[in-house]
């Protein structure tokens, strides 16, 4: 494999296996602060419990993707020099920007949280709780603004061969990035929704029999999940809206190797599934059922307008960006070869349906729960746990696949010319990878592969145990009456801090 390819593949592994962790610490952390609210609003132990349960699950996938968050801007100067030379003016501000929120504002009052129970007055501690979960929140909101620019680019001018930012409000508000963040964000409330579906679900079929104290802890969590994950896909479905008539703007590609639209139609079919094989662009041997004139709706609000097919715009784009690469040494084998501008068919249009099948099927399986436990039934069905801890995955593979569709879809290029744009302000994939050897990469993409691997293990070692534990593990019961003196001494809130607790 050539140096590329294997830079390619250990991005990918790396940013798909970090971005597991990202979406369930966006969206658990603000539903846990919603959790404390709850609690010190009403007084309600029902709450406190919730909030240390689910706090807990929460850290330890923190804790994991700190790790494997740092890892991530490590490979711009590993495996992508080329490319942070290029767009360094740009994209390390963003990144800066994020660095400051995430290891000084979150990481301050997570700490804080941590360590003030019992310590610090409830609205204190409280404030906490909503600060380093806002701050995740900002944290990701500066990522995306970084990667909305290589989609997108705007607020440069070109100098010396490279864009300089003259505007860091027009790199923050790009449309892009508008776009995108809400679309994110309800996707990690759909992957937090799910996670408390099935594991409050899971418990609560497995107490049904008993008469369990922490029963109201799980029915309650279980419906939060529910009605939190069929919000978050209802915000996906008009955020995604969205996304697609920008895409029809700005990368018309991406759009047409969505659908796996091989030739320019008026009005555009959208394509529901296809039989045959997708991976050429003429597409002879492909037969789809499609819905009439959809397309054209969701790319620009009328039954009526024409979307390029992918021959269409290889011709355009061979027109603007050249037919071949520079004859560079650095480019390798590809210096000086004819210029492939349509990316994997097979991985856009089947990521873009997995990405939302799985999404919806996260969302059908929330309405389930809640129609099943509505006016406090109990969930008695042999395949409800298997169904709601089997749902924890749909919408990690949703999320993931539209990473995956968002980031293959725009290939040959790393940065995506804007139509709109400065011209010269785009950079071939191609031409951003450092100057290594194929044996170097090879040791970090093994090194690191089996690192996370290791530490996947470890995190599900760790949430298997807290989950298996429920609300006992991370908050043991009262001690005898003769034993608690000391515990209301601490200068908490009496019984409520009288209840063990510890991180």
């Amino acid at each position: 494999m050539e140096v590329l390819d294997l830079a390619r593949w250990q991005f990918g592994i790396t940013t798909v296996y970090h971005f597991l962790m990202v979406p369930l610490t966006i969206g658990l952390s603000v539903l846990v602060a919603g959790m404390q609210t709850a609690w010190v609003r009403t007084g309600d132990q029902r709450y406190l419990k919730m909030t240390k349960f689910w706090g807990k699950l929460l850290l330890v996938n923190f804790a994991m993707g700190v790790v494997t968050g740092i890892v991530q801007e490590f490979q711009f100067g590993m495996n992508w020099s080329a490319y942070s030379r290029f767009v360094g003016d740009v994209f390390g501000a963003p990144l800066a920007m994020e660095g400051l929120v995430a290891f000084f504002v979150e990481s301050t009052f997570l700490g804080l949280w941590i360590f003030g129970w019992g310590k610090l007055p409830k609205k204190v501690h409280l404030a906490c709780a909503w600060a380093y979960s806002l701050a995740t929140v900002a944290s990701a909101y500066f990522i995306l603004a970084a990667n909305s620019w290589m989609q997108h680019p705007v607020g440069v001018e070109f100098v010396d061969g490279k864009p300089t930012m003259n505007s860091i409000w027009a790199v923050l508000t790009n449309n892009t990035a508008l776009a995108a963040i809400p679309h994110t964000l309800a996707g990690a409330f759909s992957v937090a929704a799910a996670f408390l579906v099935g594991v409050a679900g899971w418990q609560l079929w497995r107490k049904r029999a008993e008469d369990d104290e922490h029963r109201a802890v799980w029915r309650s969590s279980l419906r939060l999940g529910g009605w939190t994950g069929v919000v978050a896909f209802a915000v996906l479905a008009i955020t995604g809206d969205m996304q697609g008539k920008l895409m029809f703007e700005q990368q018309p590609m991406k759009m047409a190797s969505a659908e796996a639209l091989c030739h320019t139609e008026k009005p555009a079919s959208f394509s529901i599934i296809a039989i045959g094989d997708v991976r050429n662009a003429n597409c002879e041997d492909v037969k789809t059922f499609s819905v009439p004139a959809l397309l054209s709706f969701l790319a620009h609000n009328d039954f009526s307008t024409e979307v390029k097919g992918v021959e269409n715009l290889v011709t355009e784009y061979q027109a603007k960006y050249g037919t071949n690469y520079p004859d560079d040494p650095q480019l390798g084998s590809l210096a000086g070869k004819p210029i492939d501008y349509v990316p994997s068919l097979p991985v856009t249009y089947w990521g873009f349906r997995a990405m939302i099948g799985f999404g919806a099927i996260s969302a059908g399986i929330g309405v389930l729960a809640l129609w099943l436990t509505r006016r406090g039934r109990m969930p008695g069905q042999r395949w409800f746990p298997w169904l709601v801890l089997g749902g924890i995955a749909t919408p990690f593979i949703g999320n993931s696949a539209g990473w995956i569709f968002t980031e293959m879809g725009r290939q040959p290029f790393v940065v995506v010319p804007n139509p709109t744009g400065v011209d010269g302000v785009w950079m071939f994939t191609a031409q951003a990878v450092s100057k290594l050897s194929t044996g170097e990469v090879w040791t970090s993409l093994i090194a690191l592969t089996t690192v996370y691997a290791v530490l996947g293990l470890v995190e599900v070692y760790l949430m298997r145990k807290y989950v298996r534990g429920g609300v006992d593990a991370v908050m043991p019961p009262k001690k005898p009456a003769s034993s608690s003196k000391n515990s209301d001494s601490e200068g908490g809130d009496g019984d409520d801090e009288a209840l063990a607790f510890a991180y």
